[in-house]
């Protein structure tokens, strides 16, 4: 028992022996340090990166600041406060925060440059920072990426976001970051086949993108449905087919597929269209249609509407077609004999009491 107890004591001893010698062997002097030692910047810009000055142990003394290797035609300052200094003094086991602000020129090639920033006191010895500074795309900055396009002349141009679809004029995007845009453009309805240019354009703080894409328009059919003379009237008689002729048209710049005609008419009458599909109608062209209707048996003498339709692939047009219904001659003179028959008895009976 004895003997555990005298090796737990010198475990003790050595602990704690080992744990005083860690504390005295704290680093002294001046430490330049920065969180990011290698950043990107960009031509034609400023950006300002943060510094720290450490004073680990000493007495507090001026510390004279340098800089060193700065590439030909940049302007790299040294601030403190938001001042340019030459100078800085921390306290004992103290900090005090740095900026470094980094004027790139407008023409500095894309590539990587090595500075470095020196702090020397009278007492601690010289220390050195080396950053790495590479010229390249990405700004540092979050922005707001305004957005446009030019496209001839009535031609509609939108853009949406990703996968989104609300229409949008701006973007943000933050540093280091990519977005997905959209745009949509719509060339108008009379717009002959062709390649059309548009210009894709993004701007933001003085930075510009562009990219030009040419689009290909195969042309685009445009239905119409009328008659010869554009009357859209006719007359019917109760029970009996009526014909006329309605004329399928296309004034587009492209061939309308698979035209199927169809109708409503009012209940229990008959619709009938010859041809009921054209497997074509090429621009510019026109084609007549016979559309045969049967007012019912017992329909009213009046007028009438009927909807006529073509439906093509991406293209449709309809036509309200007015019908005056009326009856048979047959039963005109039916009804002009009963009429008759009426008279005949109603003058009888006037004679025969009128002698009374």
């Amino acid at each position: 028992m004895r003997c555990l107890t005298a090796v737990l004591a010198f475990l003790f001893a050595t602990l704690v022996a080992g744990t005083g010698f860690a504390q005295g062997d704290t680093p002294k002097g001046l430490f330049l340090t920065t969180d990011y030692p290698s950043q990107t910047v960009r031509a034609g810009e400023v950006t300002t990166i943060r510094l720290k000055l450490t004073n680990a142990g000493l007495p507090p003394e001026p510390v004279a600041l340098a800089l060193r290797d700065v590439p030909a035609g940049w302007k790299i300052d040294i601030l403190g406060g938001g001042q340019p200094v030459a100078a800085a003094m921390p306290g004992v086991n103290q900090d005090v925060a740095l900026q470094l602000r980094v004027d790139v020129p407008k023409d500095a090639k894309p590539g990587s440059s090595k500075i470095l920033i020196g702090a020397k006191g009278p007492i601690a010895q010289a220390v050195e920072l080396p950053l790495t500074l590479t010229v390249g795309n990405d700004s540092g900055k979050d922005l707001t990426v305004a957005l446009s396009a030019q496209a001839p002349s009535n031609f509609q141009t939108t853009f949406t976001e990703g996968f989104g679809s609300n229409e949008i004029s701006s973007i943000p995007i933050e540093a280091g970051q990519t977005k997905d845009i959209k745009v949509k453009v719509t060339p108008p309805r009379d717009v002959k086949a062709g390649d059309y240019p548009v210009l894709v354009k993004v701007a933001s703080e003085g930075a510009t993108a562009e990219l030009r894409v040419t689009l290909q328009v195969s042309g685009q059919g445009r239905i119409a449905l009328s008659t010869k003379d554009g009357r859209l009237s006719g007359e019917a008689e109760v029970g009996k087919a009526s014909t006329y002729t309605l004329v399928l048209s296309n004034d587009g710049t492209a061939p309308i597929e698979e035209v199927e005609m169809s109708g409503t008419v009012p209940t229990n009458w008959k619709v009938e269209f010859n041809p009921k599909t054209i497997p074509s109608v090429a621009p510019g062209e026109k084609k007549d249609v016979q559309v045969v209707v049967t007012p019912a048996d017992k329909a009213i003498a009046g007028d009438y509407v009927a909807s006529f339709r073509a439906n093509g692939r991406g293209e449709s047009a309809s036509a309200d077609f007015r019908i005056t219904v009326t009856t048979s001659t047959l039963w005109g003179i039916v009804g002009v004999g009963i009429i008759a028959v009426a008279l005949l008895v109603l003058l009888g009976a006037v004679a025969r009491f009128g002698r009374r």
